[in-house]
């Protein structure tokens, strides 16, 4: 069984690789470790190999670990599902927020945020497959949720993020990526602030890599399998 330091980088490895591959530099990519349902002392472990950035999904469980290794210098992104009464925590206790998809949660966001903190780097989810159970706004919705979004205070829309439907179609996913890359491309004229891609999991990291990734979501190529409490769900997970 591996550890965690030799899991993290083993991922690190094959990030470099993938990088390579594209034509790209190790450092263009960010390795966001999804910690949902992970310990406090788990963290703690990944933070001694390195990592800093880490993602959750569950707003109670993820205030309780922030709180717990609040000694940490950690930079937390929340990239679940957001319910418009659950706002006020994540403005509070997040630099990063990927899971963004409509304008009234942005607003509460943009409102909600202390005064003395940095602005919240927001990335706006995109149904990109156009998947009826999926989150994530349409396609034609984008530009002017995104030209909204961004002139919000306390607020700085940072890019996009997405998860393409399910599929062993590699050049399927491709086709997403690059749709999502040619998207934030033609924003950013409006948006300057844009430059991020948040894409690609444990299964489509090289996918996404190669057509632009700038922080890929990894979770149980990291820790292992997850065990989910009762309250929690597997399904519409923005991370693997």
């Amino acid at each position: 069984m591996k550890s965690l330091a030799e899991s993290f980088e083993i991922v690190r490895q094959q990030i470099a690789d993938d990088c390579a591959k594209a034509g790209r530099t190790t450092e263009s990519v960010e390795l966001l470790a999804v910690s949902k349902t992970r310990s406090a002392d788990e963290v703690r472990a990944a933070a001694a190999t390195g990592q800093r950035a880490f993602g959750e999904n569950y707003l109670q469980e993820a205030v309780e670990k922030i709180e717990a290794l609040s000694e940490l210098d950690l930079e937390w992104h929340f990239i679940g599902p957001i319910q418009s009464n659950k706002t006020r925590p994540i403005a509070e206790n997040f630099a990063w927020v990927h899971s963004v998809d409509r304008l009234k949660i942005a607003q509460r966001l943009s409102s909600q945020r202390p005064h003395y903190a940095k602005d919240l780097n927001i990335c706006l989810q995109v149904n990109i497959s156009a998947e009826e159970q999926k989150a994530g706004c349409s396609v034609a919705e984008l530009p002017q949720l995104a030209r909204a979004v961004a002139a919000l205070p306390k607020i700085c829309l940072r890019g996009l993020m997405v998860i393409p439907e399910a599929t062993d179609d590699i050049q399927l996913l491709r086709s997403r990526f690059r749709e999502t890359a040619e998207l934030l491309e033609e924003l950013k004229p409006e948006i300057p602030t844009l430059d991020t891609l948040s894409m690609g999991m444990s299964g489509d990291l090289d996918a996404a890599i190669a057509e632009g990734a700038t922080i890929v979501r990894v979770g149980t190529a990291l820790f292992g399998p997850r065990n989910y409490p009762n309250s929690h769900s597997s399904s519409n997970s923005n991370s693997l």
